[in-house]
């Protein structure tokens, strides 16, 4: 892992600028919030679309990341491609939502860059990446409605940013916006269960994801399942590591969704059958449907888990 001089954030910035420079083309808005923030509305009272989606998701990978759609064979043949040669960085130290910015009825998990500057998660305890001397930050939502001051405030406070140094990007996962930069994740949920199977992450050295962008759904629950089934059902993922051949093969085997427990219902069912308790869930079951893993100091590869097409027609149709 290179922590070097990553600059997520200002990478990140000049994404979010661009953005707001081209506004009208993207379909999103930007506006000043009452302490000063930047507000850019991609898919919530703006349209939005997969063109911003795809800046979001290069945002949320601290611009680490090389993010596509492109169309490749098979009956969901539109897809959200993503690679990074610093995955790590990009996935965990980034685009990983694992920042409660929750306040009274407000309920948002926050991504991006801004997560590296607060540090305020466990998993900081494991990434010495420190950016030097950030001057602003950027942090993308999944809600349809702006942050409430006392959010900006607590994102201040931990960043040592002010509040007009602070821009946030929001879109609902109903949106198409929203579904997009959802199912761009395919990369980082692998990173994330490596972790949790205590893979080293020094070892991870690149990495690539792809899956198939689902038609977004005007309820929740839905849109949300058809995000997590076009991941944990169709997406695919190689990683390249350092490190012996047995550890290669042993990551292969045991990070596919097939692995999980609750592999191989819908996962708005799932998540209904929880009562709606998303920590009751397997963790196993997001990751991947298919992993290829690269062993580069042995040159062997190893293949596990495959495309569900059953699971991806119930759940996408």
């Amino acid at each position: 892992m290179r922590d070097g001089h990553a600059y997520l954030n200002r990478n990140a910035q000049r994404i979010a600028d661009s953005m707001i420079e081209d506004a009208d083309r993207l379909g999103v808005s930007h506006s000043r919030g009452s302490l000063g923030e930047h507000l850019i509305d991609a898919g919530a009272n703006s349209p939005g679309g997969i063109e911003a989606a795809l800046r979001i998701v290069e945002i949320c990978l601290g611009g680490l990341g090389t993010v596509s759609a492109g169309l490749s064979a098979g009956k969901w043949p539109y897809s959200v491609n993503v690679r990074s040669s610093q995955p790590v960085l990009a996935c965990l130290a980034s685009q990983y939502a694992g920042w409660n910015l929750s306040h009274e009825k407000y309920f948002a998990m926050g991504s991006g860059p801004v997560r590296a500057l607060a540090r305020v998660e466990p998993l900081f305890e494991e990434i010495a990446y420190r950016e030097p001397e950030a001057q602003s930050s950027v942090i993308v939502l999944e809600t349809s409605t702006p942050p409430p001051a006392a959010i900006i405030d607590k994102v201040s406070k931990a960043t040592g940013l002010a509040p007009d140094r602070l821009t946030f990007i929001y879109a609902p996962t109903q949106s198409l916006t929203g579904a997009v930069q959802i199912v761009g994740r395919v990369l980082e949920v692998a990173l994330h269960k490596a972790h949790d199977l205590k893979f080293p992450l020094a070892d991870i050295v690149d990495g690539a994801g792809r899956a198939p962008i689902p038609a977004p759904h005007p309820d929740f629950l839905q849109a949300m399942g058809r995000t997590n089934d076009a991941i944990i059902y169709g997406g695919t993922v190689q990683l390249f590591v350092k490190g012996s051949a047995e550890a290669a093969r042993n990551l292969a085997e045991q990070l596919p969704s097939h692995t999980s427990r609750d592999h191989g219902q819908p996962f708005a069912d799932i998540f209904k059958k929880f009562k709606g308790d998303f920590y009751a869930i397997d963790p196993r079951l997001f990751s991947p449907a298919e992993v290829i893993v690269t062993a580069i100091e042995t040159g062997d590869t190893f293949r596990h888990g495959g495309i569900h097409d059953a699971m991806l027609e119930q759940s996408l149709g």
